[in-house]
């Protein structure tokens, strides 16, 4: 049973592939429904001082895909920002990068996921207040995407859907890495890595790109 926080000392001995690793194993105990115990309370009183997460997961905000459960970790364990469709804005980079330049953590992850409805949405053109710009944001996906296709550029094609999901990690990869010069840097020298994977809603696995 967990009952110690992530201390710095061990936060200091962790590498971005380590942490990856750890956060991939979690993932095959949570498909295996088997889950680490841990003691909250302890857990809770163990990060009243402070905190040192291990990674910083970007994750969709959908409701089936509850980040720290997938990855098997716990409080104190990983910073999580969320968004409809796992995109980068300024505000989601101000926290990735104090999540790795001020709070030390090893990795960023970007986890877009199966059937994502922000991406459905995209791909039909959905217009409706603010959810309109929101969208936006997913556009490059959806044109990296159609490059494949000839028709049925919209989400009654899985197939397509599904490129879509995937170009959208890429991309926001990509341009956390243009946008941020601070974790493009930390990347460069081994101080962190930024990765991206898409979960399955039929299995809860997690397939890294």
């Amino acid at each position: 049973m967990k009952s110690i926080a992530i201390n710095k000392e061990v936060q200091n001995s962790l590498t971005p592939k380590s942490v990856l690793d750890d956060l991939l194993e979690g993932n095959q105990r949570f498909i295996n429904n088997n889950l680490q115990k841990a003691d909250y309370q302890s857990l809770v009183n163990d990060t009243v001082a402070g905190q040192y997460p291990k990674a910083v997961v970007l994750s969709c905000i959908d409701s089936r895909v509850p980040v720290e459960q997938v990855f098997d970790q716990t409080i104190g364990d990983i910073f999580v920002a969320r968004v409809a469709g796992n995109f980068e804005n300024t505000d989601i980079l101000g926290s990735l990068e104090y999540s790795c330049a001020v709070a030390g953590s090893k990795l960023i992850f970007v986890l877009g996921h199966e059937s994502c409805g922000a991406v459905k949405a995209a791909c039909d053109g959905v217009e409706l207040g603010n959810i309109t710009a929101m969208l936006d944001n997913i556009i490059p996906a959806i044109k990296e995407s159609a490059l494949d296709f000839e028709d049925d550029v919209n989400s009654s094609n899985k197939e397509f859907v599904a490129k879509t999901v995937e170009w959208n990690v890429r991309l926001t990869i990509e341009r956390i890495r243009e946008k941020s010069k601070i974790l493009q840097e930390m990347e460069v020298n081994g101080e962190i890595e930024i990765v991206g994977g898409v979960y399955s809603l039929q299995t809860g696995k997690v397939n890294l790109l």
